[in-house]
Parts: C-alpha cells; sequence; structure tokens
C-alpha cells in the first residue's frame, strides 16, 4: 500500500482512539435529535471514578438526556466525581433531563461529588419545562405516598385503600360539596384522617372558570373563608381545582396567588401541567411578570399520567411541570376502580403546608 492509501487508514484509527477516550457531543443540525449520554460504573474497594460528560447543541430542538449510574462495591478509600455540562442553543424546544445516581456500599471513606451545569438559551422564549436530577434524587420508594378522594372519608374507605393499595401519609380532600363532583371535607372526617397518621392535601373546586383576575381573587376569599369556618390552621396551602376543560388565563393566576398570599395560607395549583396545555401557559405568563408568584406557589401536577399503583409499585418521581416551580406532588394515576382514589407522590418539603 502507498503512503496516499495509507493516510485515511491513519487518520480513521486516530479518530476511532478519540472517540473512545472522551464522552463527548456535539450536535449543530437544523433538528437536533434525541441526545443520550449513559454511563455504568461498578467497581471493588481503593476506586476513582470520574464521570464527564459535555454536550454543546445548536439547532431549532433539543432533547439531552445525561444518565451515569455508579455502583460502587465495598469501598474502602474511593472517589465518585461526576461533571455534566450542558451548553444548548436551539430555536424552539428545549428538554433537558440530568440523571446521576451513585450506590456506594463503603466501609470508611469514599465520597461523592456531582457537578451539573445546564446552560439553555431558547431563542424563542420558551422555557425548558424538565425537571433535572441529581444524585440523592427522590424516587418512587422515597417520596410520599398518598392519595386523592371526592369521596367522604370513613373508616371503611380507609380500611379499603390500605387493603388495596397500601398506607398514606397524604390524603388530598376538598372545600365545601360540588354537586355531582365531590364531598367537601367534615371536621369528623379531618378527624378520623389525622388520628391515623395522614396529613390532608387541602382543595378548592368550587369554580368552573380559571379566567379573569377578579374572578381569582373571588375564589381565593371563598376557599378562605370555608378554610376558617372549619379551623383549618394557617399556613396550610389551598390548591385550586383548574381541570383541563376549564378556560384558563395568568389572570386568575395572579388574583388567586395575590389573594392567598394576603391570608394566612398558601398558594397552590393543580392541574395538568403538560408543556402544550393552556393552565401551563396562563401559569408561565403569570410567572414571567410576577418572580415571588413562581417561588411561594405550590404546584400539584397531573402529568405524566402512568395510572394507578399500589404504594410499592408507585412509579420513579418524575413530575411535569413549569421550570423552577415549586412542586408540591405528583398525581400521577387518577380513578382507581377500588376505593374511589387517586395515586400520588409528594415532595417531602409538602408537608409543612398540609393540615
Amino acid at each position: 500500500m502507498d503512503r496516499r492509501g495509507l493516510l485515511p487508514f491513519i487518520v480513521t484509527a486516530f479518530f476511532a482512539v478519540m472517540i473512545s477516550l472522551f464522552t463527548f457531543s456535539l450536535i449543530d443540525s437544523k433538528n437536533a435529535d434525541p441526545n443520550t449520554h449513559q454511563k455504568s460504573n461498578g467497581r471493588d474497594s481503593n476506586s476513582d471514578i470520574t464521570n464527564t460528560v459535555e454536550n454543546n447543541i445548536k439547532g431549532d430542538k433539543a432533547n439531552v438526556n445525561n444518565s451515569i449510574d455508579n455502583d460502587l462495591n465495598n469501598g474502602d478509600n474511593s472517589q465518585i466525581e461526576n461533571n455534566v455540562s450542558n451548553d444548548i442553543e436551539v430555536n424552539v424546544d428545549v428538554n433537558v433531563t440530568n440523571k446521576i445516581k451513585n450506590k456506594a456500599d463503603r466501609q470508611d471513606s469514599s465520597s461523592e461529588k456531582n457537578k451539573n451545569g445546564n446552560d439553555s438559551s431558547n431563542k424563542n422564549g420558551n422555557k425548558d419545562s424538565s425537571q433535572g436530577e441529581e444524585d440523592g434524587q427522590t424516587d418512587g420508594n422515597e417520596a410520599a405516598w398518598g392519595v386523592d378522594s371526592a369521596s367522604l372519608t370513613t373508616s371503611g374507605l380507609l380500611s379499603c385503600v390500605r387493603d388495596n393499595f397500601g398506607t398514606p401519609e397524604i390524603w388530598g380532600r376538598y372545600l365545601g360539596d360540588k354537586e355531582g363532583i365531590s364531598a367537601g371535607i367534615t371536621p369528623e372526617e379531618a378527624e378520623l384522617l389525622r388520628s391515623n397518621d395522614i396529613k390532608i392535601l387541602v382543595i378548592w373546586n368550587r369554580f368552573n372558570i380559571a379566567a379573569g383576575l377578579e374572578n381569582g381573587q373571588n375564589e381565593a376569599r371563598a376557599a378562605i373563608q370555608l378554610a376558617q369556618e372549619l379551623n383549618i390552621p394557617e399556613g396550610v396551602a389551598i390548591f385550586a381545582d383548574i381541570e383541563p376543560n376549564y378556560p384558563v388565563d395568568s389572570a386568575f393566576i395572579e388574583g388567586w396567588y395575590q389573594t392567598m398570599e394576603e391570608s394566612p395560607y398558601r398558594p397552590g395549583i393543580y392541574g395538568i401541567f403538560e408543556p402544550e396545555r393552556a393552565l401551563t401557559q396562563a401559569f408561565e405568563q403569570a410567572a414571567d411578570g410576577n418572580a415571588a408568584l413562581l417561588e411561594n406557589t405550590y404546584v400539584w401536577t397531573a402529568a405524566p399520567n402512568v395510572g394507578i399503583t399500589t404504594e410499592e409499585q408507585a412509579p420513579d418521581y418524575k413530575p411535569q411541570a413549569p421550570g423552577n416551580a415549586l412542586i408540591a406532588g405528583w398525581q400521577y394515576g387518577i380513578d382507581a376502580q377500588a376505593c374511589n382514589i387517586d395515586t400520588n407522590l409528594f415532595n417531602d418539603e409538602i408537608m409543612d403546608v398540609l393540615w
């Protein structure tokens, strides 16, 4: 083989070696395809694990999923270091998920270090609605499992849930009756739940239109009055139930938030927070003009819907909600055939704003 025929072979071999030594992704295209980095490491004692993932992406759309899974066994003097950096500039939509999971069965001095960096630029102003997850992420076994129900809670219903699904830490219930839809919680019901060490998530659903500033204010005032009549303590969050068929706008959310913030209670919003939903767009519009609303409004999302499960079979905790929202929980399954309940996972932080 002469030198001219040998040169392409050498160049190809060189790049093959470089790719094997580095994890690097560069996408610069009109429509960026989903980009996934996955790395799994399993080591014995006295091991050092370093994972570095860098994504530089330019294009119209981007889906980035970085997943690192470290399983370290018998690590006496071991270190795990994960570095994830995403530099993203797209024109329309960006969805970034960083998932790092470290399992270290260590005896003495193993250490873990994780670094996640996301620099996402979206020229059309659409927010990234993905939720990045780091080491220590909450999964289905660590989040608080609970239910919500439109029915009055009795000892029989409580036993039904325990026998068929599990033991809820949180139970969502409604303020006041809504004919043909839900029964309002009673003082006796609240006492039954609390005596069984179950916290109550308070829901307001006595409306059908979620539009207009004054309407939002009026609904909040009505919810506050009934909460006080039931002697619900100060600091409890009240969730406005915005169903997918309701007209909704940012003004209603702003009115609800303003009135709740001026009251002894905390503002919350429930709904299907998928990116294309009118509720999500209305919430993001309200949040764009009011940073405090974004920081202080609890979001209870019904997206995605993965179906009813038992407590033991609950999915990993991956709620879908607007970027940087104060996520309270995830109603992941609706309309159980037994017991007339929906199933949920909740952040531990929500315990402070439950009844």
